[in-house]
């Protein structure tokens, strides 16, 4: 598979991704992965409390895009795994084939500006093996505002031939939550007000992991939904007590695994490998024999 534009082919800027797509040239039969050809585009926005993204999607998106429902398509049912644990690989592999998914070609992922949905998409595609993943920088907002076209067409793609193996990207469970907090660095990726116990708008218990750093994933971005540039990122995570080199666990957790997943990829732009408590907050809370700090 070819080399693809962007940081350390992580992220795709709306013009480079216009260029892309304008190229649209039909592979060689016997290399799929031509770099003539085009990604698919998938639709990742939601919100935590609505509307649903398929909303947004209808009144525009992409051309091309696909809709992927990040609640029934990028995570299993809600239950003592979290709000938002990961989705049975036959049915995420299914999910992915019906949007025109495969392995040797490329993915784009977006939401409206800020990848705090399309993260989890492209986190979760690459957990399961997808080997190209990017996400459309500044998203939506950014597509639209370098005047770029938009569709309401729905298409149906033909169904691709994506093979779900999981395991391809590192995990937490509550009890590696707890050791990273203790024996590396376990960022929290919730507003600090969720992080403090001031305030528990979703969960039964309102804290924080012992021993966990408040990274609120607002830092992650610039004003306009962009993230900052990989140097920015790495100052930030470095006066958290991140450390690049070997040695230092890193992981991430939220309240149920998707803004974390921002913050992994944000890690991962700035050179850090970081692992992802997919349960989060609201698996951790699930036994009430787990502890909970407050405040600062």
């Amino acid at each position: 598979m070819s080399q693809r534009a962007g940081r350390d082919g992580l992220l795709v800027t709306a013009g480079e991704l216009a260029a892309e797509l304008a190229q649209d040239r039909p592979g060689d039969p016997g290399d799929p992965g031509d770099p003539g050809e085009p990604p698919v585009l998938l639709d990742v926005r939601w919100r935590l409390a609505g509307p649903p993204g398929i909303d947004s999607y209808r009144q525009g998106h992409l051309p091309g895009a696909v809709f992927v429902d990040l609640d029934r398509d990028l995570a299993g049912p809600p239950g003592p795994a979290g709000r938002h644990p990961l989705p049975d690989p036959a049915a995420f592999q299914a999910a992915m084939r019906a949007a025109g998914v495969s392995r040797d070609r490329p993915v784009v992922v977006y939401d409206d500006s800020d990848a705090m949905s399309a993260a989890r998409g492209w986190w979760t595609l690459r957990y399961f093996g997808h080997p190209d993943v990017r996400v459309l920088d500044g998203g939506y907002r950014a597509w639209t505002g370098a005047g770029l076209p938009v569709s309401t067409d729905e298409p149906a793609p033909a169904p691709g031939d994506f093979s779900a193996e999981p395991g391809q990207m590192p995990v937490l469970d509550a009890a590696g939550a707890q050791e990273t907090a203790q024996a590396g660095l376990l960022l929290d990726a919730r507003a600090g007000e969720r992080y403090r116990g001031e305030t528990e708008p979703v969960d039964p218990v309102a804290g924080h992991i012992p021993g966990a750093v408040s990274a609120p994933t607002a830092g992650n971005v610039n004003p306009d939904g962009t993230f900052k540039d990989p140097a920015g990122l790495a100052a930030r995570f470095a006066a958290l007590g991140a450390n690049p080199g070997p040695g230092m666990p890193v992981g991430s957790y939220c309240g149920s695994g998707v803004t974390a997943a921002h913050e992994v990829l944000a890690l991962a732009l700035a050179g850090i490998p970081a692992a992802l408590y997919v349960g989060s907050w609201s698996n951790w809370v699930t036994d009430p024999a787990r502890p909970v700090a407050t405040g600062g």
